[in-house]
């Protein structure tokens, strides 16, 4: 029964991979991207990454979900004239035989692998209790591949940086997106009130747990920024003018604070991003305790857009 649940969720997936690819449609295709999202976590639940999936859940289907639903509502305008437009024969051929090269490249790749296939586990099962981190996603990722992890919070304010250059010149160090306005006594807002307390909690939770269980500052983040959003398109909280200085530091104090602990490394435990012996986990938690809300900022403030008001 389970082999028959695993094989129509495969196929699931791969009709809705075709469907958003093939779709003309750009919000039918972002609608099959967050379908495909969805459906890939309940993938990484059968192979009981937990860690993964609660990742692609949060970030996959639901951040990146949201931005392309953004992308298309500002495509609309033009979507009618791109439709009309319809590639010739040739160039969908040239198309197809470069996705199949691609395709039988990689499936030539993986084949090719030696068996059994390379693999560092057995060294990082015999030195993950050094970090002192009961989650082995956690200890793996600010430990065997510390400055991975730092690179993509760095990546992701560059990323931040790239939206806020969108802005217009008068709209510079203003507030981001439009100022939302709900109804006061209406649904939205009373969501926004019942569910952002809860979120929080749930938010912390999730972070506060990812150094023993499946969780951690990624997914923590993306719920509290989730909750700010809510708590904005409801009309209750609106966007900081990015001119702020406290934004500014609390945006890069995550990053700074991970940075610092890997030059102590280095002049201690002789190696950036070394952990001196006894102090792995009580460092793995500062960083992350530095990364949560510079993380929830950045995912906020991406979603909002560039700056679209004056900062009064």
């Amino acid at each position: 029964m389970m082999d028959a649940l695993n094989a129509g969720l495969a196929l699931l997936i791969l009709a809705l991979a075709i469907w958003t690819v093939v779709a003309r449609d750009t919000f039918g295709a972002t609608v099959g991207f967050v379908a495909y999202g969805l459906l890939l976590t309940l993938v990484w639940m059968q192979l009981h990454g937990i860690d993964v999936a609660l990742t692609e859940a949060a970030i996959g289907g639901g951040l990146t979900g949201v931005l392309l639903i953004r992308a298309a509502s500002r495509l609309r305008k033009t979507e009618a004239v791109a439709r009309a437009e319809r590639p010739g024969v040739t160039t969908r051929l040239a198309a197809a035989l470069a996705a199949v090269c691609v395709t039988a490249v990689l499936g030539a790749a993986v084949l090719a692998l030696p068996d059994p296939a390379p693999t560092l586990a057995p060294e990082t099962a015999a030195n993950i209790a050094a970090t002192g981190v009961g989650n082995p996603i956690t200890a793996v990722l600010l430990a065997f591949r510390a400055t991975d992890t730092l690179l993509e919070a760095i990546v992701l304010l560059f990323a931040l940086i790239g939206v806020w250059s969108l802005a217009p010149d008068h709209a510079w160090g203003g507030r981001p997106g439009p100022l939302q306005h709900a109804d006061p006594d209406g649904i939205l807002a009373y969501l926004a009130r019942v569910l952002a307390p809860i979120g929080i909690i749930v938010g912390a939770y999730i972070f506060w747990i990812g150094a023993d269980l499946p969780g951690g500052k990624f997914q923590g983040a993306t719920i509290l920024a989730a909750m700010w959003l809510l708590a904005a398109m409801a009309g209750l909280a609106d966007a900081p003018p990015i001119s702020r200085p406290w934004l500014r530091i609390a945006l890069v104090a995550g990053p700074v604070v991970f940075i610092a602990v890997g030059a102590a490394g280095a002049a201690i435990a002789g190696a950036f991003l070394a952990y001196p012996d006894g102090l792995a986990k009580p460092l793995i938690v500062v960083i992350e305790l530095a990364l949560l809300p510079s993380l929830a900022l950045t995912l906020a403030l991406i979603m909002a857009g560039a700056p679209e008001r004056a900062a009064k």
